[in-house]
């Protein structure tokens, strides 16, 4: 028997600050220096003066142990000590989660003024690629490598929807473009499609240019309720949260039968949940940043989200659909195919670009005249989904 949702944080928070730092190999910073950035940008941002007193509680997104341990990782770095400060772990989407924890916190009134923030330093590890995968895990059951657990999601949608390696290039010739514009962005550099194609394979049919890259970086969002927001910074600008959402599937798809791979449910649940939350439809949402780890993430991502139906994906992209100047332009920040993935970190990024795009102040290409921004973030393998809805104040 099912139960009524009891409340909702639509319109209970107001986001009056954001920061980040530029993400890439960031050798001479710390994850420390790195919070710090991010977090005195947001301060910065919001005109928050004594951090000590004004911030009520902070939610820290942070995956790997060797990042940091607990809430004391954020506490040391911004100094503000004796507050009740979390760190949250949910995969890539640790982040968003962390913010999702925020936010409930302020609409249930215990907090007035939070800090959602995350960050990672994943290049002083040394690893080839995403560390842990022999370490954690299943003592039985064998976890596969990251692009390997996406070339899956490849394989399936080419043999049902006739797919090609061509379309998953426009997906990194787009976000290389718009991550050019951007000065935050790990890689600012162009590419075509026929670098895509002639580029090293990684776990067919992803090559190189179809993975996200190993980033270092931090952001950071200061949210209250929109009666306090009045008396800061954005006070006519501030950007309104409609709805988040997270849905939890199987570590392990791959031992699932019925696992289809052309669609990740927890990305599909997670978007029914916010846009019911929002009040809203995907027709409605302006712009997102969306989770393109891979290229074909992004491609399956399209109709997870609602955005157009299944199969369509290939056709949506040589239409222009997700461009910049497209319909609904997907990841104008270049997204973390281009943008990188200091995976505690990402989740948190993302609302950022949001709430500058909405705010008429994006770094890199401004999207025309938004009205909703949707972030989604999805971790692990396909395992979990985050997705978040913001509005422009009304």
């Amino acid at each position: 028997m099912g139960h009524i949702r009891k409340g909702s944080i639509k319109d209970k928070i107001a986001i009056i600050g954001v920061g980040a730092t530029k993400f890439g190999e960031q050798w001479e910073k710390n994850q420390h220096d790195l919070l710090l950035e991010a977090v005195n940008d947001a301060f910065a941002d919001a005109g928050i003066k004594d951090p000590q007193e004004e911030i009520d509680a902070i939610w820290c997104g942070i995956q790997y142990y060797f990042t940091g341990l607990s809430g004391g990782t954020a506490a040391d770095a911004i100094k503000i000590y004796g507050k009740p400060v979390t760190r949250v772990e949910n995969y890539c989407a640790s982040g968003m989660d962390a913010f999702r924890n925020a936010c409930f916190s302020v609409a249930s009134g215990k907090e007035d003024i939070v800090l959602a923030c995350g960050v990672e330093k994943l290049m002083d590890e040394g690893s080839a690629g995403l560390p842990g995968f022999k370490e954690f895990g299943h003592p039985v059951l064998p976890l596969p490598s990251a692009p390997a657990m996406f070339c899956f999601a490849a394989s399936r949608s080419f043999a049902k929807y006739g797919w090609t390696k061509e379309d998953l290039a426009r997906v990194a010739v787009k976000n290389h473009f718009n991550g050019y514009h951007h000065p935050k962005a790990h890689f600012r550099r162009k590419i075509t499609i026929e670098d895509v194609m002639n580029a090293p394979m990684i776990a067919d049919p992803l090559g190189r240019y179809d993975c996200c890259a190993m980033s270092d970086g931090s952001a950071a969002l200061v949210i209250t309720t929109p009666e306090i927001a009045e008396s800061y910074a954005h006070a006519k600008d501030y950007v309104l949260v409609k709805a988040n959402a997270i849905s939890v599937h199987t570590n392990f798809p791959w031992y699932k039968p019925s696992y289809s791979f052309v669609g990740f449910p927890s990305t599909q649940e997670a978007a029914k949940m916010a846009y019911e939350e929002a009040g809203i439809t995907a027709k409605d949402v302006s712009f997102a940043e969306v989770h393109d780890c891979f290229t074909i993430t992004e491609m399956v991502n399209y109709q997870d989200l609602g955005f157009i139906p299944p199969g369509t994906a290939n056709e949506w992209l040589k239409e222009g659909g997700p461009m910049i100047d497209g319909e609904k332009p997907v990841n104008p920040s270049g997204g973390l195919k281009c943008f990188g993935h200091p995976i505690g970190a990402t989740g948190c990024r993302m609302l950022y670009e949001c709430t500058k795009q909405l705010q008429g102040r994006a770094e890199g290409l401004q999207v025309k005249d938004p009205e909703y921004g949707l972030a989604h973030n999805l971790g692990g393998a396909f395992t979990v989904a985050s997705v978040t809805i913001l509005g422009k104040k009304e």
